[in-house]
């Protein structure tokens, strides 16, 4: 067992990763200082390589709504390993998850596995292209959808303008392909529609953006973005990563009742293990190789291992009646932290939540777009985050990333992240 402390394991990693970390939001550098390295995680609490607990509201970003190392899902795993880690052919554990994901999301009448929620959004725009014909994408700002080329794109100087690259390496002939609107501005959707409505493959979107902090979508904007869908022949993507079997068995779809043309389900569906899926209406669907004209192939899509962990987990959370917990938990929080920032006449802060997401602002305005989001202080969260992370709690180190609850988490385990929050809004 490798006993190193934190700070070592950190000086190797600088030498052998690039910024130290295998992916950029746990290098700490939007809040500052060295990251902690983890040694093992149970329930609700997570230890560093120094022995030293913290309550976890990151969740491995959300894919563990049932905590980490649930007995449930470690024997399935347990039972999967003694037949074998990969096979390279199809294996039963696939049709079986599939089969809970379709009675699950009803929009959902074929799916295709893969390893990752960006590799399925990848897919997603592949497959609008083929079917519509068209070659341009709409995307929004403040929604994430992986680091794929045509959605690894920022809004150009204008609302309405076309994508400019978001990173070094994304050709701008690409991004151009892209255009970026602001979330929860249905008259800006209903322009660029007007004008290139008969061009667009695809809208793909957050029903509710959750890689920007949280921001809800405002009454009827979804059901306005499937309308301007419906009457301009373009396809409407769910990118429910993050929502899936987290707002409840059929996600943010059933939450708000639109059914999107095709959707994108990560994180959980892995259980803890990287396994993501597209799925939606059975005629797109099928112009998937090797039925149709769209290829797309994974040599770990379905992994018996995953497949084992997700059904696991989506089995237990329905047996359990996880939703309605991660409900109550969510309720309890906000009911404290709202006192909270009332008693102490907290006016430059907003707290966000739905069911077992939530976030703040530290801003005194309202905050329903990206831009908003952007207006909060930065600073005074790098401090808050490390305040809290002295006191035993690890919130997501960005301002621009969202809490996780699980049903892990005890009523006591919230009232020490308040009394710990408390301390950081003084120190902060």
């Amino acid at each position: 067992m490798d006993d190193r402390s934190s700070a070592s394991l950190w000086k190797e990693a600088k030498e052998l990763f690039p910024g130290g970390v295998n992916s950029p939001v746990r290098s700490f550098r939007a809040v500052g200082g060295e990251p902690f390295f983890s040694r093992r995680a149970a329930g609700a609490t997570i230890w560093d390589a120094d022995g030293r607990p913290y309550i976890d509201y990151v969740c491995s970003w959300g894919a563990l709504p049932l905590g980490h190392a649930h007995p449930v899902i470690e024997a399935a795993l347990l039972e999967a390993l003694a037949e074998g880690t990969s096979f390279g052919v199809p294996n039963p554990r696939e049709v079986r998850l599939a089969n809970i994901i379709r009675a699950a999301v009803p929009s959902i009448e074929k799916l295709r596995m893969t390893s990752s929620g960006t590799e399925s959004c990848m897919t997603a725009v592949r497959l609008a292209r083929g079917f519509t014909g068209r070659d341009k994408i709409v995307k929004f700002a403040g929604c994430y959808h992986g680091h794929s080329d045509s959605l690894l794109v920022k809004a150009g100087s204008g609302a309405l303008t076309h994508g400019e690259p978001d990173s070094a390496g994304v050709p701008t002939a690409l991004a151009e392909l892209t255009a970026v609107l602001p979330w929860n501005d249905p008259v800006a959707a209903r322009d660029l529609f007007a004008r290139e409505g008969k061009e667009i493959a695809a809208v793909i979107l957050e029903p509710v953006p959750a890689n920007a902090g949280l921001l809800p979508p405002l009454p009827g904007f979804l059901d306005q973005i499937r309308d301007l869908c419906d009457q301009h022949g373009t396809l409407l993507i769910f990118d429910e990563v993050i929502t899936g079997f987290r707002l409840g068995m059929g996600g943010a779809q059933e939450r708000f009742a639109i059914r999107p043309d095709l959707t994108i389900l990560g994180k959980i569906v892995g259980g803890g293990l990287p396994a993501a899926a597209l799925g939606g209406r059975a005629d797109i669907l099928e112009r998937l190789a090797p039925e149709g004209d769209v290829y797309q192939a994974g040599t770990l899509s379905g992994n018996p291992l995953a497949m084992a962990a997700g059904l696991a987990q989506i089995k237990e959370m329905e047996r359990s009646r996880a939703h309605a917990r991660l409900e109550e938990l969510g309720a309890f929080l906000e009911s404290e932290i709202r006192d909270l920032l009332r008693r102490r006449g907290e006016c430059h802060v907003q707290f966000h939540r739905m069911a077992s997401l939530f976030c703040l602002f530290f801003t005194e305005n309202p905050v329903c777009s990206l831009e908003a989001a952007l207006g909060s202080d930065r600073k005074r969260f790098a401090h808050f985050f490390h305040s809290l992370l002295r006191q035993g709690v690890f919130f997501p180190p960005s301002p621009f990333e969202t809490c996780f609850l699980s049903t892990a988490h005890s009523l006591a385990d919230i009232g020490k992240t308040v009394i710990a929050i408390d301390q950081a809004l003084k120190e902060s």
